[in-house]
């Protein structure tokens, strides 16, 4: 018999999404990432802005088909750019880096996604407008800006509620793990139901539980809280990958090999450029520099992952009749990144002696 399957846009935004930037939000609370957050937070920006540009320069956007315009480069561009916060937590936690570097990888990694799905929206809903004036790319930038902050907010609000309520369970221990992931995901639906960003909100709202929350709830309800976002986390990627697997032999693949390997080589030498250039800034400000060895793994641990494939099969065919190629593409860029990059940089971080 046939099975038909699909990842619908409703599965993945409201399901498969929200639990893995919730576990990834409440595991990045530590003393290392706030002192290191005005330098996560531009590389997570920056860089983000660094991939979608390196994605349509260079003639990139001239060898794709003709019905791929440049504000569909610019959808694809700002879709490549998500780097993978679960696939960055499996490899480093595996090669036991020192934690400013991988909260670094971590922090930007998680933030980056989130500015990507903002980015990603905005730039689709520009391409399906039939003219553009300068006056809706300016609102549209000042928009993802307020959606950001918005989410931000909102996710604070229900991590302080999450505080206030688990003061007065500990006689109902068996209800305190579940009472806190309802209201993390309230936070989000709460955010996406006024249009603001549902993942800056439940990863904010994370952050706030672990700070706010955890100290009110009993041990039992702790170790059940811990244990029950990693393993919902990891199953919603494992779903992720699963599609991503099926994908390769079932959806209609569109081979362009200049286009792929014109995206491999943006991918790569923009975010070492990122990384680079603005490490040096930002090292001029910090009291713990970044240095060289620790730029490489950076630039060198930017796996794609389940956002990336996520955001290109979710495009409309009709709307995007690159479709095909941009979500070809992306599974080209995810397996060369996942298994070569997620692969050898063990044996560099041996052989280069990262602390």
């Amino acid at each position: 018999f046939n099975v038909q399957y699909s990842l619908e846009t409703t599965i993945f935004f409201q399901f498969l999404l929200p639990p893995i930037m919730l576990e990834s939000g409440y595991f990045l609370y530590n003393k290392v990432f706030f002192s290191n957050l005005g330098t996560i937070l531009l590389f997570a920006f920056i860089v983000s802005y660094c991939s979608l540009f390196g994605c349509v320069v260079g003639g990139l956007t001239g060898i794709a088909p003709s019905n791929m315009t440049y504000l569909h480069s610019l959808v694809f561009g700002s879709l490549i750019s998500a780097v993978d916060p679960v696939a960055v937590i499996a490899v480093f936690d595996d090669v036991h880096v020192n934690e400013q570097l991988y909260f670094l990888v971590f922090g930007e990694s998680l933030l980056n996604d989130a500015v990507t799905v903002v980015l990603y929206k905005l730039m689709y809903a520009l391409s399906l407008l039939p003219t553009i004036e300068g006056g809706m790319v300016a609102l549209g930038i000042f928009s993802m800006f307020v959606v950001s902050i918005g989410g931000i907010v909102i996710g604070l609000l229900y991590g302080m509620l999450a505080a206030f309520f688990t003061k007065y369970t500990r006689h109902v221990e068996i209800l305190e793990p579940m009472l806190i992931l309802v209201i993390a995901y309230m936070s989000y639906l709460t955010a996406e139901m006024l249009e603001w960003s549902g993942i800056m909100s439940i990863a904010t709202c994370g952050l706030a539980l672990k700070h706010y929350a955890e100290s009110n709830i009993t041990n039992g309800s702790l170790i059940t809280l811990k244990y029950f976002l990693k393993s919902l986390s990891s199953s919603a990627e494992s779903i992720i990958f699963l599609f991503l697997g099926l994908s390769l032999f079932k959806v209609k693949h569109h081979w362009d090999i200049g286009f792929i390997l014109w995206t491999l080589l943006f991918c790569l030498v923009f975010r070492i450029l990122g990384v680079v250039i603005f490490t040096f800034l930002v090292n001029k400000y910090r009291h713990h520099k970044i240095d060289i060895v620790d730029q490489f793994i950076m630039s060198y641990g930017g796996l794609r992952g389940a956002v990336a494939f996520s955001l290109a099969v979710l495009l409309n065919h009709e709307k995007v009749p690159a479709k095909d190629l941009m979500t070809t593409t992306a599974l080209v860029v995810i397996l060369f990144t996942v298994f070569i990059q997620g692969s050898t940089i063990k044996p560099l971080v041996n052989l280069l002696h990262v602390k």
